[in-house]
């Protein structure tokens, strides 16, 4: 099931349409009696592909293999792609992309075999929704299911194609899980140093068994306390930021922009100085959502849902900038830090300047990658005022 599509978030203020329904063919039941998915294509084969299992189901997710049907995954719940993806930080050892419990699926292609930029036609890559040059195209399969690694069952390694740059697994040589019932290449492994710890399952070697029932969508009100947003990503903060400051930058269309005081100030203020030219008539900027009400400004920076990847939607005219759920939370709702006692407090004049002030290591800047990235993906960019927004980010450091 897409996210965002038939998991419609609850109703309330904010909450967008439940989405199109539409009907799905149903699953066929082989004489063996195991429920194996018919294999439907919504587009045809070719540049884009297409799963090879069918996603349409009443309960969580077991993802079996298409051969013999081994068991390949633990029971887990489809959430949105986490926008992470599309940076790192080099030379660094990374967590699992995804909680346990949860799957992913990436509609673009990936893995070997790649071509450079210059191999490829500008159309092909308009196809693919590449809209700007990157540094190589990949004819990989497409709709890759990726899970955290401990939520992998009843797979071994392929040793002959576990290479790696570093300190892991990198994914050159292609597939490197194999079904431990019948051999079959199911999927790839990868944890090198520089990339993201996660397990990338073909869609043609998968079937989707039945499994338990799903568990329920969070309402938007439940966002800002939610724990499950702070699950370890949180020094990689720079990723999403440089996400929101592409969908910024669009929705300004190049225009000055000026961030309402505090922590977008503070963190995205001097990232969107050097992006973004000075001058009269200049879009405020402030945050809205659950929790925090919607400020009048012409742009607000809202939350994106992290199982079904809606948009929180403003009830007003203003123009709404997506953030991912963790880094929106954090700066609608910043962490309380005090050493301050619990009970009997301290005495007068001995506290002073308590809480002090949060202060960066280093200055603050979002990902430049993440924020071209996503850029290569609007067909925005092809515009001059945005390929000059594009130009200025080298001025980030």
């Amino acid at each position: 099931m897409a996210p965002g599509a038939d998991r419609a978030c609850p109703e309330g203020p904010g909450t967008p349409d439940s989405g199109m329904p539409g009907s799905r063919d149903a699953r066929s039941r082989p004489a063996g009696g195991r429920e194996r998915p018919k294999f439907r294509c919504p587009r045809p084969p070719g540049l884009l592909g297409c799963r090879g299992y069918d996603d349409e189901g009443d309960g969580l997710a077991v993802f079996g293999c298409a051969d013999c049907g081994t068991v390949l995954t633990a029971a887990v719940s489809e959430v949105a792609l986490p926008i992470h993806l599309s940076a790192t930080h080099w030379e660094t050892l990374h967590p699992p992309l995804l909680e346990a419990g949860t799957y992913a699926v990436d509609p673009e292609p990936n893995g070997p075999p790649w071509r450079r930029w210059e191999e490829a036609v500008a159309e092909e890559a308009a196809g693919r929704g590449i809209f700007a040059p990157v540094g190589a195209l990949s004819d990989g399969p497409t709709d890759t299911v990726l899970l955290a690694p401990g939520d992998l069952r009843g797979t071994g390694l392929i040793l002959e194609r576990a290479d790696g740059y570093c300190m892991g697994i990198d994914g050159r040589a292609g597939p490197n899980l194999a079904c431990l019932g019948c051999g079959l290449p199911v999927g790839t492994r990868m944890d090198d140093c520089g990339q993201w710890q996660l397990v990338r399952l073909l869609p043609h070697a998968l079937v989707r068994l039945p499994g338990p029932p799903e568990r329920p969508v969070m309402a938007w009100s439940r966002l800002p306390a939610d724990g499950a947003l702070w699950h370890g990503l949180s020094e990689f903060r720079d990723i999403p930021a440089g996400v929101a400051l592409a969908h910024l930058v669009v929705a300004a269309r190049g225009g000055p922009v000026e961030p309402a005081p505090g922590p977008v100030a503070e963190l995205l203020g001097p990232t969107i100085a050097a992006l973004l030219p000075p001058g009269a008539g200049a879009k405020r900027l402030d945050l809205a959502g659950p929790g925090y009400g919607e400020p009048a400004a012409d742009l607000l920076l809202v939350p994106v849902h992290p199982q079904t990847g809606a948009v929180w939607r403003p009830g007003r005219g203003a123009v709404a900038v997506p953030v991912e759920a963790s880094f929106w939370a954090e700066l609608a709702f910043p962490v309380h830090r005090t050493r301050l006692p619990v009970v009997g407090g301290l005495p007068a004049g001995v506290e002073r300047d308590d809480p002090l002030p949060l202060f960066w290591r280093s200055r603050y800047w979002p990902s430049r990658d993440a924020f071209r990235y996503t850029l290569a993906r609007m067909p925005a960019v092809r515009e001059p005022w945005l390929r000059a927004a594009s130009a200025r980010a080298r001025a980030w450091y």
